[in-house]
């Protein structure tokens, strides 16, 4: 009895390897590790908990990533069940933006002694590369799904349009202040301020300008990790 316990424990710590394995958890973790290495250590010299907010960032980056992870085990557990799979599909594209948000965060970059320059633009690196890693893992572990069910190149259309949102979701949450739950607690407001900015192009070229530049950020970031050399293999 005991023999076969340990086999169906084997099994499913093989099973689970494999499973975590294919969505890149562990690199994210170990980035992750990094980020809160770097913190803790910056925390140690300054006595001051100095972007404590990147610890918050570095949370919300995590939920599109856990949704996507959750979503892929219901699609490989039950493949025909797709409505399963909306809830955490829209949970992950909502808080998708949260991760290269981010790179935003070098906004607060200056000197602050007796923590040195480079300390902080290589702690600010690390989460901002972290944030990156979790969007592109999350989103391509969501494009395999979609792919399934409707093809490579309506899948590639799905990832734009994610990138797209997720660049003006970057200008609302860093110039307008908007988080992601605010589209359930105040969607009104929020789909005001899309509405008043899409309607007047001219009076808001900073809009398009961020929603561009990060949407372009994160596409080249998303097709040099996807479809890497190590992808073609």
């Amino acid at each position: 009895m005991k023999h076969k316990y340990d086999e169906l424990l084997l099994k499913f710590f093989s099973w689970l390897h494999h499973f975590l394995q294919q969505q890149g958890f562990y690199p994210a973790m170990l980035s992750t590790l990094l980020c809160l290495g770097l913190f803790a250590g910056r925390a140690y010299l300054s006595k001051t908990w100095t972007f404590y907010f990147l610890l918050w960032n570095l949370f919300l980056a995590w939920v599109p990533y856990l949704g996507s992870l959750a979503a892929a085990y219901l699609h490989e557990r039950h493949p025909r069940h797709w409505w399963m799979l909306v809830p955490l599909g829209v949970i992950s594209v909502a808080f998708f933006p949260n991760a290269p948000y981010i790179v935003t965060d070098f906004l607060h970059l200056s000197e602050r002694p007796p923590v040195p320059l480079w300390y902080d633009i290589g702690l600010l690196a690390s989460f901002a590369w972290t944030g990156i890693v979790m969007g592109v893992y999350a989103l391509h572990v969501l494009q395999e799904i979609v792919k399934g069910w409707i093809g490579v190149l309506l899948s590639w259309l799905f990832v734009l349009i994610v990138i797209g949102l997720s660049g003006m979701g970057i200008y609302m949450g860093r110039f307008l202040r908007w988080n992601s739950w605010d589209l359930v607690l105040q969607p009104k407001a929020v789909l005001y301020d899309i509405a008043v900015r899409l309607r007047h192009p001219l009076g808001n070229p900073g809009t398009y300008g961020v929603t561009l530049l990060y949407a372009a950020l994160m596409f080249v970031c998303y097709l040099a990790v996807t479809e890497g050399p190590s992808s073609q293999e």
